[in-house]
């Protein structure tokens, strides 16, 4: 009986999956992303120095400086909002979600996982925008913002936000489940390698239990301590990966070449080569290195924006740079990395594909570095999935806050804690899922996300172009009233921190 219903599930999931990633959802992310790159006139480009130079450069020089904190708003440091947001889009879609796309869409498919990423620094940075302005402040200084937020409350399509933040609650359990599945599949594979041994179903339980725990102690101290944790362990886990890949690239140098050859010539590859690994259709190859390229980068999902919304600043461009640096990282470093460490490891044409595509990611570290490789293996990867666990349980949770908007404090706060009860439950009971069902459910919810969102994003478009032309007049020195926020006592609110904070820098 159990196996009818999750056959049955999985057929409902498949038909409605064909949908949300079939060509007009890939043809609308893509063509969100061309249509506010010509509005913004290409900002990913002309304005990527300065998304560099007013992000990520200062906080690393002011990395040990301690900042006064506005007592009035309990918000984040734009860096720890970045965090938070970058340690829900890096995750195992980093690995072996590329791994996953190369195996089911050849080489090529990496190529249009670029052509996603370089427009969706666009759609990251729209979003970013976007949040800020229609985010809102409670009685008690909390800031919350995203997708549903600027859908509600910008294109005033309450219905929609409302079907927004429900995708969203499902797109966070399900992304959960998907993490977790994957940190106790490669600690017990790495178990098993270890030992000699073919049952390791203790070990996938005891490591979902942790991971159910540690997650509790962290999300209880909501976005300041998810905060807090992201902006440690982001810096580590990516830092640690990239060194291993560039090695492992280093070693295999003379395939490079060939590598970048393969992903060039493949991109395009308009008819199959009749079987063999390199076979494979045009709409194949771009189907899933788009669909790919944003499950790993989120860039029109609407999700990372809910973190990014929580930050301190109160200029919603100045965030939005930080998205156009999010996506970059996230898919031309990390990804990009991963693509070419496993086009450099392995020979295409001779590689067999009755291994997982975890476990090939597994294999692509062990083939390099022996035993070293997969005890470095199972600890970045249990810490890319764990930090997009505690991410998404923070998107979830403001997704559910919202849905409840219109009940009592108290009684939100109740159902907010009872998701998070949920959702802690549920991660501990993935660890012990072997179907793909719960990866191909996630997917499902996350491009159903993309949809609201992605047909604000082409409504709001003139707004976007309006914000960001009102920063940078401000910043030639221009006397024009900054558009900070899309309500009229939090934008002259901010404009006056804007104004102290100017005067106590001089």
């Amino acid at each position: 009986m159990w196996e009818n219903i999750v056959a049955g599930v999985e057929k409902v999931n498949d038909a409605i999956n064909g949908v949300v990633w079939g060509w007009p959802v890939i043809i609308l992310i893509l063509g969100t992303g061309i249509l506010l790159t010509i509005r913004t006139r290409a900002l990913q480009v002309t304005h990527f120095g300065e998304s560099l130079n007013t992000t990520i450069v200062p906080t690393l020089k002011g990395l040990g400086k301690k900042k006064a904190k506005d007592g009035r708003l309990q918000s984040v440091s734009q860096f720890e909002a970045f965090s938070t947001a970058i340690s829900g889009t890096v995750g195992t879609g980093n690995i072996i979600g590329v791994v996953s796309a190369i195996l089911t869409g050849g080489p090529g498919a990496v190529f249009w996982m670029w052509i996603s990423a370089f427009f969706g620094m666009v759609t990251n940075y729209s979003e970013n925008v976007l949040g800020l302005y229609y985010r809102k402040k409670d009685q008690h200084g909390n800031l919350s913002g995203g997708a549903f937020y600027y859908i509600a409350y910008g294109l005033k399509w309450k219905w929609l936000g409302y079907l927004a933040a429900i995708f969203c609650m499902f797109a966070a359990v399900g992304m959960s489940g998907v993490q977790t599945n994957k940190i106790s599949g490669t600690l017990a594979e790495a178990f098993a390698r270890a030992t000699a041994s073919h049952s390791a179903e203790s070990v996938r339980l005891i490591v979902g239990i942790v991971v159910a725990v540690i997650t509790a102690v962290v999300i209880i101290g909501g976005i300041k301590r998810i905060g807090k944790v992201a902006s440690m362990l982001v810096p580590f886990m990516s830092l640690l990966f990239i060194v291993m890949a560039l090695i492992a690239i280093f070693l295999n140098v003379k395939h490079i070449p060939n590598a970048f050859a393969l992903i060039f010539s493949k991109a395009f590859n308009f008819k199959a080569a009749g079987g063999g690994i390199l076979g494979y259709s045009f709409s194949q190859v771009i189907k899933k290195g788009m669909a790919r390229g944003v499950f790993s980068n989120e860039a029109g999902l609407g999700s990372s924006v809910i973190a990014h919304s929580a930050s301190e600043t109160r200029e919603p461009v100045k965030q939005g740079l930080w998205g156009v640096f999010e996506v970059f990282f996230d898919s031309f470093i990390i990804c990009t990395l991963t693509a070419i460490m496993f086009l450099t490891t392995f020979d295409l044409n001779t590689l067999s594909l009755d291994k997982e595509d975890s476990v090939m990611s597994m294999t692509m570290f062990s083939t390099t570095f022996g035993g070293f490789g997969t005890a470095v293996f199972s600890v970045i990867l249990p810490l890319f999935a764990f930090t997009t666990v505690i991410a998404w349980s923070y998107y979830g949770e403001k997704a559910v806050d919202f849905c409840f908007g219109w009940v009592s404090e108290k009684k939100r706060k109740g159902i907010v804690t009872g998701f998070k009860v949920l959702y802690v439950v549920l991660i501990a009971a993935s660890s012990m899922i072997h179907s793909d069902l719960i990866w191909a459910i996630d997917d499902t919810f996350n491009g159903l996300m993309a949809v609201p969102n992605l047909i604000c994003l082409i409504a709001l478009n003139g707004l976007v172009v309006k914000i960001t032309k009102n920063y940078f007049d401000r910043k030639k020195g221009k006397d024009v009233t900054p558009m900070l926020s899309a309500y009229p006592d939090m934008n002259e609110e901010f404009i006056e921190d804007i104004k102290t904070e100017n005067a106590e820098m001089k």
